[in-house]
């Protein structure tokens, strides 16, 4: 071996051991329990965000690592196991103890088996009604033992405990796609650079292991990671019109325990079945009560159908509707508030814990049965004076918000509601507001971040979901219990009692609670816009000769009723259903003022935005004025894409790209020092130089004999000659060190293969040409 290469051999070995000594291997190995840790808190902050109590989780957790790090100096391993478990024990009764009726959870091992089984088969976490109770009762378990056992250098144990708690949440659907990459990468983390500081693994086989997580995290993505599961379904909710497209039908009603509110969709004008009913009305099919920012999850288990349901806490009328499917469906509609349901379904029916009906499977062609509800009478005077004295439980779990949605949203509610005195005025004012103040279109992106902020302050469109999700945002930012509520709308009156129901009024809405009356619905997206889409959809579909698209009667149009006196005091517009005498409320005093200011209020604010963001908006001299903004990564990209860097890296390293990368720019610089010391450096670069065209020099082989076999170029010769006086007699001018680097940067030059194949071209055609 030559003794250039013997030198690089050490400074590369020297390199090698600085990065990945037992040091770093061990902190690389606690840094993989440290992500690993991470994806599982990723999933229970949002959790915590959702359902409340992210302070007193990162409090747990931070304990739960101090306890950890203290007790791994001396405490065996049998004894952390039996704190784990005593941890786990007291986070379980804290939960119970917050659930309403929780105790009685002791006295039914049933129910407990059975909503363990449901964690374990999608059901998500955030379905579960003390949440955040149940989040920060469960982190200090996992935190504590993974990372006491790394601490004791049990890495194997340390992963298999970490993975089954992240395990756990890809069962429930609560894990995402970046805490399922990111606790894979820990996990295979914490084993390999584990086992290399339990062993004393080589740097190769650490940079190896660098590469091999680099890859499995950019690859992934590309694959299924999370076969199944709420949050990542395996196949897409539709309608049953054979289409595959998105539907808003799909996506509201096919959705079950969920709502995630989707981007661009499309209508399916088939009709799904059609209800004879002696009062016009909405055909409710769910509602939903936690939402999470970017859809909404109900929460709460199921009970069998076992004969009669209460209906609401005041006056009200009964409603009595027969339905027929003319297609398959999941679902059982039913007007607000059902009471009473009969037919063959009734036998395979359940009730949710927000008092909806759903089947227990799907429900074919032909399928009827009848349903009595019991719809809310009260008039809008008595609404307004209904008061705040909400009970405790629909307070607690209709104004829930998460914790990240942005102050602003409030704000923007204050000032569009500052007239408003009680919360009947106030829904009805967000109500109008959203009507007058916002597009309707199916055409839309679906925006990062929390859907209801992005629609107030980004999005100049959007249909129901958007409409009903910003609502209850709104009135739930001023403690007015709401919900978001999915189902059907009236569809197409064929008769005086009769209406035919097609896939696109599919409808979500917002119901609002009052005292003494119970849930009444808003309706805040604009019926026009909406009306006139659909029809457009219903006449494409007929032109286009398309099936199941009329029932009898339907192809005729509208059914026209005998015109009636309206009251005195209705208003057209009014959406509100309250009472069947007062189908039409009054609308709050002075509410057009109130949005007219509020509108020309963000006209203001939209001006003054633009404004500033152009910075020449309102220049004299009318140059245009361009706002140049560069795409801001988030911080999932920003993560892949260090991933990837280090990836690259590793791999650059390992194949030895990064040395010959370094020794290429080195060949490049000229040297500078001493006289004795440019020539040595001056030699080394013309060895190298001619190892990489030729070969190394040999053992014992002299620096005379080396170039006199490699090279007959007479510069090689007189760096040689320069070399040898210098190193062997200590006779070395600054000019001959000059002239021994001049030299070796011409061979340099030369050997290159663009820069030296441009100089060699340039002196056959001569010094003139270009």
């Amino acid at each position: 071996m030559s003794t250039l290469e013997s030198r690089n051999d050490e400074r590369s070995g020297r390199r090698l051991s600085v990065g990945f000594g037992p040091r770093s291997r061990r902190a690389l190995a606690l840094a993989s329990t440290l992500l690993l840790i991470g994806s599982v808190l990723r999933v229970l902050t949002a959790v915590t965000d959702v359902a409340g109590g992210t302070d007193t989780l990162w409090l747990f957790v931070a304990g739960s690592l101090v306890a950890a790090t203290v007790l791994a100096r001396f405490l065996p391993t049998a004894g952390a196991v039996v704190l784990a478990a005593a941890l786990f024990g007291v986070g379980t009764w804290s939960y119970i103890q917050a659930v309403p009726n929780g105790a009685l959870l002791l006295q039914s091992l049933d129910a407990v088996k059975t909503d363990v089984l449901a964690l374990l088969t999608g059901l998500s976490v955030l379905r579960i009604m003390a949440a955040g109770t149940w989040a920060v009762g469960f982190a200090p378990t996992p935190t504590f033992l993974v990372w006491y056992l790394s601490l004791r250098r049990h890495y194997v144990s340390a992963a298999v405990v970490g993975s089954a708690a992240l395990g756990f949440f890809v069962l429930t659907g609560d894990a995402g796609i970046v805490a399922v990459l990111a606790g894979t990468a820990g996990a295979a983390g914490v084993v390999g650079f584990g086992e290399l500081d339990r062993n004393g693994g080589s740097a190769r086989q650490a940079e190896t292991l660098v590469v091999v997580l680099a890859a499995m995290v950019v690859v992934a993505p590309f694959l299924s990671v999370v076969p199944g599961g709420a949050s990542q379904p395996l196949v897409t909710s539709g309608a049953g019109d054979g289409s595959g497209a998105s539907t808003i039908e799909g996506g509201l009603l096919s959705a079950g325990d969920e709502v995630n509110v989707q981007g661009a969709i499309t209508l399916s004008p088939k009709v799904r079945f059609t209800v004879e009913s002696d009062r016009e009305d909405y055909w409710r099919v769910a509602g939903y009560d936690r939402y999470t920012g970017q859809g909404w999850v109900r929460t709460g288990s199921s009970e069998p159908y076992a004969g009669s349901l209460a209906g609401p806490p005041g006056d009200a009328t009964e409603v009595d509707q027969t339905y027929e499917f003319r297609s398959e469906l999941g679902v059982l509609p039913a007007a607000w508030k059902p009471t009473e349901l009969s037919g063959s379904v009734a036998d395979n029916a359940s009730v949710t814990a927000l008092g909806g009906l759903q089947p227990d499977g799907e429900l074919g062609n032909g399928t009827t049965y009848a349903v009595e509800s019991q719809r809310p009478n009260a008039t809008p005077a008595q609404l307004r004076a209904a008061g705040t004295a909400y009970p405790e439980a629909v307070a607690s779990q209709y104004t829930q918000l998460p914790e990240s949605t942005p102050d602003r949203v409030a704000t923007r509610t204050d000032r569009v509601t500052a007239n408003a005195d009680n919360p009947y005025d106030t829904a009805r004012t967000v109500e109008r507001w959203l009507e007058t103040s916002k597009n309707y279109s199916l055409d839309v992106d679906r925006p990062d971040g929390n859907i209801a902020d992005a629609f107030l302050f980004e999005m100049d469109a959007g249909y129901c979901t958007y409409f009903a999700t910003t609502m209850v945002t709104m009135l739930r930012s001023q403690d007015i219990p709401a919900r978001f509520v999915t189902g059907y709308a009236e569809g197409q009156q064929v008769a005086e009692d009769e209406w035919v129901v097609r896939g696109y009024d599919s409808h979500a809405w917002v119901e609002v609670y009052f005292p003494e009356t119970g849930w009444v619905r808003f309706d805040p997206t604009p019926a026009a816009p909406r009306s006139a889409v659909e029809q457009s959809n219903l006449e494409d579909a007929r032109a286009g000769n398309g099936s199941n698209v009329d029932a009898d009667g339907s192809e005729a149009g509208e059914w026209t009723p005998t015109p009636t006196p309206t009251p005195v005091g209705a208003t057209a517009t009014e959406t509100t259903t309250v009472n069947d005498s007062n189908a039409t409320a009054d609308a709050p005093a002075g509410l057009d003022d109130q949005l007219q200011r509020a509108a020309n209020q963000d006209g203001a604010n939209a001006t003054n935005a633009t404004t500033t963001a152009g910075g020449a908006a309102g220049s004299s001299d009318g140059a245009a004025s361009f706002d140049l903004q560069l795409p801001s990564p988030s911080p999932r990209e920003l993560l892949f894409t260090l991933v990837v860097l280090v990836g690259l890296a590793a791999a650059a390293h390992r194949t030895g790209v990064l040395e010959r990368l370094y020794r290429e720019l080195w060949l490049r610089v000229h040297p500078s020092g001493s006289p004795a010391a440019a020539v040595e450096r001056s030699f080394d670069r013309l060895e190298y130089l001619l190892a990489r065209d030729h070969r190394p020099r040999r053992a014992g082989e002299t620096p005379r004999e080396y170039l006199a076999v490699v090279s007959s170029d007479e510069r090689v010769e007189r760096v040689g000659e320069i070399f040898e006086r210098a190193h062997y007699a200590g006779e070395v001018s600054r000019t001959d060190a000059d002239e021994a680097a001049g030299l070796v940067d011409q061979l340099v030059a030369e050997r290159t293969p663009v820069v030296g194949r441009f100089r060699r071209n340039r002196r056959e055609r001569g010094p003139d040409s270009i």
